[in-house]
């Protein structure tokens, strides 16, 4: 495009949780457009057939073990794709985990473990990208947050609690880093069907029941997400910082459609 504005050629990204679902989407939106891909997961093994996907478009990967839990799993990972696949511009902190259950049954595990992995760890892993950035005077940092960011939903609440935090988490952030060139924002995706929840939109009633509360008459497609990744990455979004892009088909307006 115009300018090289949304071209990445050159640049390293760093994308957490790239084992499976949206994580691998914002991979290939961001091979596309030119970056280097670092990809993450608890079992590294996991990586190797998608990092064959990456180099076949004719860009590097770099596959790496993370634990977002553990807080020195986490620098030891930024260490070794700093020294062996190059500085990292991009971080799509994307790793995250949810436990869909009614609030009076939610236990200190499955609150632990939702927060922990979702809000504790996305500040960690910025924490560990961001040094590098501070010292080169540049950078993208993209959280992943979800329409639960801005709105609650049954059976939701510590998963919501999390996506919230990464809101305000992004405001400050973005205050804090603005200054050594950095910008952060806030990606969240609206209702989106992926492998893991695919599930859910085999049922017909309740595929009807959200398309209702959609303006745009549809769940998401993960596709629906690229250029939006690709602009939060790029120049493109330079004087873009500390800002939430809800990119959900319109269902945060709140409005139902009337029948005419």
């Amino acid at each position: 495009m115009s300018d090289g504005l949304f071209d990445l050629t050159g640049r390293v990204a760093l994308v957490t949780g790239t084992s499976r679902g949206l994580g691998q989407y914002f991979a290939r939106a961001l091979a596309r457009a030119g970056a280097d891909i670092a990809m993450t997961s608890r079992e590294k093994g996991k990586l190797a057939g998608f990092a064959a996907e990456i180099e076949a478009l004719g860009r590097r990967s770099f596959q790496v073990a993370l634990d977002v839990r553990d807080q020195g799993s986490i620098e030891g990972a930024v260490k070794e794709i700093e020294d062996g696949f190059g500085p990292i511009d991009i971080l799509v902190n994307n790793a995250g985990c949810n436990i869909r259950k009614p609030a009076i049954d939610v236990t200190w595990e499955d609150w632990n473990t939702i927060l922990e992995t979702n809000l504790r760890g996305s500040f960690f892993v910025a924490q560990a990208v961001a040094r590098g950035m501070v010292n080169r005077g540049y950078g993208r940092i993209i959280n992943i947050g979800s329409v639960t960011s801005v709105a609650g939903y049954a059976g939701l609440a510590p998963y919501g609690a999390s996506r919230g935090g990464i809101k305000q988490l992004t405001m400050s952030l973005a205050a804090d880093w603005g200054k050594n060139g950095i910008t952060v924002n806030c990606l969240a995706p609206g209702w989106f069907e992926t492998a893991q929840n695919r599930v859910m939109y085999e049922n017909e009633a309740w595929v009807e029941y959200l398309k209702e509360r959609i303006p745009l008459q549809r769940p998401g497609l993960p596709n629906d997400l690229d250029g939006a990744i690709v602009f939060l990455a790029s120049e493109s979004s330079r004087y873009v910082t500390g800002q939430t892009l809800l990119v959900d088909g319109g269902i945060s307006v709140g409005a139902l459609r009337a029948t005419l």
